[in-house]
Formats: C-alpha cells, structure tokens, sequence
C-alpha cells in the first residue's frame, strides 16, 4: 500500500514556525509542516531513523488566543518514511501519532478545527 493510501484524516497546514521538541534530548528534531489527529510532517535538517519512536513537545501555531490551547503537547510519534525536500539541505518525514492524552488529543481536534 503507497503512503498516500494509508493518509486517512485530514491534515492541516501549518501557518507558523512551530518547532517540535525531542522530550528526551531537549533538542528541536525539526519544523511542524503539516499535522491531522493522527500523524505529522515535520521538516528537518536531518533525516530519522526509519520507523524510529521518539517523545516530542510542541506549542500548536496561533494557538495562543486561549492559554489552554498555548501549552505545550506532548505525543509519541513513528517515523513512517522521509525524503529530501527541494530545499536543499532539509529533510521531509511524516510521522504517525502512537501515543498521546486524550486531553491533547482533544486540544489539536480543537486546532484543526480553527479557520
């Protein structure tokens, strides 16, 4: 089955610079390009490691209007594939969402919701 068959819920642009945060390291892994309720696409300098599991944090872009919303979510996602982008030197990866609160769960139905 090919990656676009397997996209099941719909993902939403996002419109700012929201950076994703490895729990573990404390580093930035990379740019939030697109997100749905149960997977991501984040842009990166380097590539994962396939099907590799990682704890990321991340603030939701133009979230902050309610202060619940502004609050930082934590979810476990798996690398599903990544390739290079035009860009030279950035690295695309879609990510599939394996473990997350059902209060944070909530909180990004809430953001794919907004206009």
């Amino acid at each position: 089955m090919s990656t676009s068959n397997q996209r099941r819920a719909e993902r939403k642009r996002a419109s700012a610079n929201a950076i994703v945060t490895d729990v573990i390291s404390g580093l930035p892994i990379g740019h939030l390009g697109n997100l749905s309720s149960t997977g991501m696409l984040l842009i990166s300098a380097q590539a994962p490691r396939s099907e590799a599991l990682y704890q990321v944090s991340m603030i939701l872009p133009g979230a902050g209007r309610l202060l619940a919303q502004s609050q930082p979510i934590e979810v476990g996602i798996q690398e599903q594939w990544h390739e290079s982008a035009a860009s030279s030197g950035q690295i695309w990866a879609g990510y599939r969402i394996v473990a997350i609160t059902d209060a944070d769960a909530a909180r990004i139905e809430g953001w794919l919701a907004q206009d």
